[in-house]
């Protein structure tokens, strides 16, 4: 494992989750995220500076993390990959554990699930373009 991050790269991937995230929140799923979660959609957001500057660290913090697992000169179809593998089998199924015990719908675990497998490939299409 090495630790030679492109930090760059990284912060591009951190930065390409806000942009997944405001169209896959945004445009895409809203209104069935919402109803789903339980949250109003047209209800005022409350300390947005606090909930999108955690969003940035902890975006961040993993982008760098996908950094270190894919090593200093990683391939798109290895970033692409691993990508898919941690978004899909770690992060998609840790949260599929915690909806069912909280009874959450199958179909808000889709939609924050397929954002998070998302956001994985785009860290890896990124880091693994980015030489």
């Amino acid at each position: 494992m090495s630790f030679d991050i492109k930090w760059l790269a990284v912060v591009a991937a951190a930065v390409s989750a806000f942009v997944l995230g405001g169209i896959w929140y945004g445009p895409l799923f809203k209104n069935a995220w919402c109803r789903e979660a339980g949250i109003d959609p047209n209800g005022k957001p409350g300390h947005p500076g606090r909930v999108f500057g955690s969003a940035f660290v902890l975006a961040f913090i993993a982008a760098t993390a996908f950094a270190v697992l894919l090593g200093p000169a990683p391939s798109l179809p290895l970033g692409v990959h691993h990508g898919v593998l941690v978004g899909f089998a770690f992060v998609a199924t840790s949260f599929g554990i915690n909806y069912a015990f909280a009874q959450r719908s199958l179909k808000l675990w889709l939609i924050d699930g397929g954002y998070h497998v998302l956001q994985f490939v785009l860290y890896g299409v990124i880091l693994g373009l980015w030489h």
